[in-house]
Order: C-alpha cells, then structure tokens, then sequence
C-alpha cells in the first residue's frame, strides 16, 4: 500500500483519540463531528503544539459548528449547478467537484454541507455527464477541478479525467485546488507529479493558513510539483484566531514565495453555516493588506477577496490609497504620508 493511503488510514477520525495527546473532554467535540465529520492526518496531527492554537483551531471540532445558522450554501453553487458535479459561476469557467473528501477536514470548509458528510450531495459515478457538458459549451476554457480534494483520486483516476479534459480543444488551461501539500505531503510523490506533467498547461493552487504549515515536508512536496512545470499559487482564508494579525499574515506570504509558491489571494471567510466563529470584520482584512503593500514585496501581496452570497462572484477589496480633493488627487502611500500627484492625461 502506498505510503500516503496508509496515512489515510492511519488518520483520526473521533475526538476521543485525541485523549493521551492533549486534556479535552472529547464528547461535545463529538456531537459536532457527528454532523461535520473530523479527520486528522498524522502529519497535520504533528503540527498541534497545544489545545487551541492556530493548528488545533483549523482541524478539531468546535461546539461554535452546531450554534451558527447562516446559510448551508451561501453561493449558490447548487442552483449554478447544469449538471451534477459541475459549477458554471462565470462565462469562461467552470467549477468541476470531482471528490467529496479531504484528508483533513477543515472546521472552516465552504463546503461543509456535503464534504465527507454521508448526507451530502453524491457526486456522479461517470464522468461522461460533466464532460459532455464541458464539451458542449465552446465558451468553457478553463476548467477547475475541485471538491473535495482532487488528489485524493487515484493516479490512474485523475490522469483519465485529465486525458478525456485534453480531449476537448477549447478547453486551455486546468487547474486543480488541493490542500494534501500542506494536510498529508507524501501524497504529492514523483509518480503523481509524473502524470501531471502530461497534462500542462495545469496550475495548482493549494492553500497553506498559518507559517507553521510550512514545513520540510510541505516544501518538498511543492518542490516536486514546481520541478514538475506546475506553476503554484496559494489561497489563504483569513481566519480569526489564525492569522488574522499582520505579522502573521506577512510571514505567511513570504514563507511561500520562498517554497516558489505565489499568494493568490486571501479570501474574506464565507458566510457558510457552522464558520462563524472563524469570521473577522472586513476592516481587519484591509488591515492586514495596509500590513503587507509596501512592507514586504509585490510578489508577497495577493488579492484580498469577497466571495458575493448568491454566486455574484469575487471582488477585490483594496485599502483606499486615492483620493480627490477640490480637483486634486491624492495618493497616500504605505507610510501614510500623502503627496499630491500630478493627473495629467487626456480624458474621454
């Protein structure tokens, strides 16, 4: 058996075998993980230093789950569904669900409703249907493969679905979201990388939260992935009790460049029922992105994002660095000072 299928196994999947590692009383962890399942890798499992800390809050049940009643589905990514599996938000792309499980499932999940939920909604067992679709829409050229964890499939799985994708010519580019770098790194092996590289153009995004994600072992498996030709960026969710401190989120970014993954974006929580005790105010986020424009580089420096309710898209919230005053413009910049600059150009 491969190494990273006996990590699987090997994973913790009741509250109660957290007991010998740290004093909780496991039973309310329990009741939430009866409803939102728990899995922890031993590699994840390894990063917990005590009870609380920004690890532990990422992977172990919370009683806060069962106390939010926001939305099971705030973007509408069921009714933006044509065909079981498939996700069509935006005109040139589209979302495709491949795998309903994680290796770690995060307490802060968008798709808590159904990931690794036995009540959730089943993903097709063919392939044929979304396919067909995404062969039937010339418009589609960029596919994202998603879930779930897309490389939790096996090799031989995940490499006929990238075939039958390159069959299609208007599809460009795929890209696949995997969390199993930073959660479960031996998944990512040279025989896995061996396949990918087949299929470019592929991207990968993953998505580390914290500095202490970054490891020997997720680095060595984004090595393999950039030695590979696979271009990495990385998606941060800004968490309360995570990151959601400048100095934590600068250390972040520059930790990843340094393993050649980009910062992508950093995403403002969802409104996702079960996660509210991970959601910061907006201000703290442009906060955080005052912290990183100018004091650390450009490539350190992602788009801080607003996922819209209803599947109205993205939108990039900025710091206000320009301003217009009796027909001047005003430009303050990562020190705060404000000059005045000179808005020459022609107009119309």
């Amino acid at each position: 058996m491969e190494h990273w299928r006996i990590s699987l196994a090997n994973s913790l999947k009741d509250p109660e075998e957290l007991l010998g590692r740290f004093e909780i009383d496991p039973e309310p962890l329990r009741k939430v993980a009866q409803r939102y399942p728990m899995r922890i890798t031993p590699h994840y499992l390894s990063l917990i230093l005590e009870v609380g800390d920004p690890i532990w809050r990422q992977c172990v049940p919370d009683p806060l789950e069962l106390e939010d009643d926001q939305s099971a589905d705030p973007l509408d990514e069921e009714r933006l569904s044509p065909v079981p599996g498939i996700i069509h938000r935006y005109p040139d792309r589209v979302v495709w669900l491949i795998s309903n499980t994680c290796a770690v499932y995060c307490r802060f999940c968008m798709r808590k409703r159904s990931v690794g939920c036995a009540g959730g909604t089943p993903l097709p067992s063919s392939f044929d249907q979304p396919l067909a679709y995404i062969a039937g829409n010339r418009e589609i050229r960029d596919v994202i493969l998603s879930g779930g964890d897309p490389l939790l499939l096996p090799d031989d799985v995940l490499d006929d679905i990238l075939s039958r994708l390159r069959e299609i010519d208007h599809v460009e580019i795929i890209r696949i979201g995997s969390r199993v770098p930073v959660t479960m790194p031996e998944r990512v092996t040279p025989a896995l990388c061996r396949m990918l590289q087949k299929h470019h153009p592929l991207y990968l995004n993953t998505q580390f939260n914290h500095p202490r994600e970054i490891t020997l072992e997720s680095a060595a498996a984004c090595a393999k992935l950039a030695d590979a030709g696979i271009p990495l960026g990385n998606q941060t969710v800004l968490l309360r009790g995570v990151n959601d401190e400048p100095a934590v989120m600068k250390s972040l970014m520059q930790k990843l460049l340094a393993i050649r993954v980009r910062p992508y974006y950093i995403h403002q929580m969802d409104l996702v029922r079960g996660t509210g005790h991970f959601r910061t105010g907006v201000q703290r986020g442009i906060g955080i992105m005052e912290g990183l424009r100018g004091h650390t580089s450009g490539l350190a420096t992602p788009y801080y994002v607003i996922d819209l309710p209803g599947g109205k898209g993205k939108v990039p919230i900025l710091p206000e660095y320009v301003r217009r005053e009796e027909g001047r413009l005003l430009v303050r910049n990562y020190l705060g000072e404000e000059e005045e600059y000179p808005d020459i150009g022609e107009e119309g």
